[in-house]
């Protein structure tokens, strides 16, 4: 007997009856379902704040944002979706596939969002669709319930199609890929870059979303290290990062970014995303996380923590060094300063720390010479970057604003010195190889200085002790 051609079958989507019986079956007897639209008290507001504010940058101008469709995880599955952060910032809305389009109106503009509609039971989408279908992936909030939360015009994405061929030739375009506007609406770096500095300064309402994902994610470390014995025990860094994310999702969206947990050797990889390695009560523990908020404001905190509960020598020597650092470079945080007084601040006194330590052999001068910059060896990174709707927020600004612009009161960023000494740089002497530290908090600038926002966790050697036995 001949095999049968082989034929793909999505296991979720097996063939329904095509039948007018079955079709009217489920479109009746349906009761109403909850289609309100969960949004936190202030986003609205906030929101339409924001446009105002790139509307007086753009009049006469048509503007097109996008939120974004899910990435393909792999084959026929998906991660979750999480909207564009500009889209989010104009408008508070999460959904999925929505296009947000101003058009010039009087002196500013008028905004209307293109949404799905929620397809009924009787469309065949309802149950007929893995993907999208309600039947499939539970109630969508209709038009009127997005336009009652959010104050803003809502349509139908079925329209959008005829409200992109009205578009003036030079619309500018941003936000996430959208094969509907691709053809339609070119990419503007400079609504890019306009979006990009609007966020610089956080009204209040995003300051406040900044200090709940904050105070979110230190309770999400005292969650981490009350799992320390387990992680000794068996379950390593694995069992650290899953505690934290556990957390995250509880008392936010999720992660802000992938979680950074390095014991031991693994502490100097800057980005030890893996989380697969052991621990052990000589490590030092490096956990570099953040909540992100039901909003989508995330914070973003590092702390390295002996994992038996006290440093040892070598470990409390290089950690005194970076919290020296630290310090000094969150004292260049205040109106008027720039970003650069901040980061050359951290790199000199990283430099000065080396030298002492005898790991640097040319002179602090030298290596802070565009000429030198040995001390990058072991810290690669920069120090600290803005924070916002994106772990690193305001990107697009340029080189030459983002290092330079003085800082006004409502910037929100982090400081994040570090020393990354690698079990095999022969550089380093044999008592510090492998010991990797970084401290990173969250700062708002404000009218006289600066509000530590992640100050509930100790930043001192002894206090981090402490804190732990707590």
């Amino acid at each position: 007997m001949s095999a049968e051609p082989f034929a793909f079958r999505d296991p979720r989507t097996q063939p329904l009856p095509d039948t007018d019986a079955f079709r009217s079956y489920m479109a009746a007897d349906w009761g109403p379902v909850d289609r309100h639209v969960d949004l936190v008290a202030g986003a609205a507001q906030s929101a339409a704040g924001h446009r105002a504010a790139l509307s007086a940058q753009f009049a006469g101008r048509t503007l097109v944002v996008t939120s974004g469709r899910p990435a393909v995880r792999a084959n026929d599955t998906e991660y979750p979706f999480r909207a564009d952060s500009d889209f989010v910032w104009l408008t508070a809305c999460q959904a999925e596939g929505a296009v947000l389009i101003m058009t010039p109106a009087g002196s500013g503009h008028d905004a209307t969002l293109f949404i799905p509609e929620p397809a009924p039971p009787g469309d065949e989408v309802f149950y007929g669709d893995a993907l999208r279908g309600e039947l499939w992936i539970g109630p969508v909030a209709g038009l009127a319930d997005w336009s009652a939360a959010l104050g803003i015009d809502v349509r139908s994405l079925d329209l959008l199609d005829r409200a992109l061929d009205a578009l003036p030739a030079d619309a500018l375009g941003a936000g996430a890929p959208e094969p509907r506007t691709a053809t339609r609406v070119r990419e503007s770096g400079e609504l890019l870059m306009a979006l990009s500095a609007a966020k610089l300064v956080k009204d209040d309402w995003e300051v406040g979303q900044l200090r709940a994902a904050v105070d979110a994610t230190v309770e999400g470390f005292r969650s981490v290290i009350r799992e320390l014995p387990s992680a000794l025990s068996f379950g390593g860094e694995r069992w650290l990062q899953s505690t934290f994310e556990r957390h995250a999702r509880t008392f936010g969206n999720g992660v802000g970014y992938s979680t950074i947990i390095g014991s031991g050797p693994h502490a100097p990889t800057l980005h030890w995303t893996r989380c697969d390695g052991p621990v052990l009560a000589d490590h030092v523990i490096l956990i570099d996380a953040g909540v992100e908020a039901r909003t989508l404001y995330t914070a973003d905190v590092t702390r390295s923590f002996p994992a038996g509960g006290t440093f040892s020598p070598a470990q409390r020597l290089v950690h005194d060094h970076v919290e020296r650092a630290h310090r000094a470079a969150m004292a260049q945080v205040a109106p008027g300063k720039t970003f650069l007084d901040m980061r050359n601040t951290a790199y000199e006194s990283i430099a000065t720390s080396l030298h002492e330590l005898g790991i640097l052999t040319v002179s602090v001068d030298e290596a802070m010479s565009p000429e030198g910059q040995q001390h990058r060896r072991y810290l690669p990174s920069g120090t600290g970057h803005h924070l916002g709707l994106d772990v690193h927020d305001c990107a697009k600004i340029g080189d030459e604003r983002y290092l330079h612009e003085p800082l006004q009161p409502g910037a929100v960023l982090t400081v994040e010195p570090g020393l990354y000494f690698h079990a095999n740089d022969l550089t380093v002497p044999p008592e510090l190889r492998g010991i990797g530290v970084r401290l990173e908090d969250d700062l708002l600038v404000t009218s006289t200085g600066q509000d530590i926002l992640s100050s509930a966790l100790p930043i001192d050697a002894a206090g981090i002790e402490t804190w732990m036995r707590g």
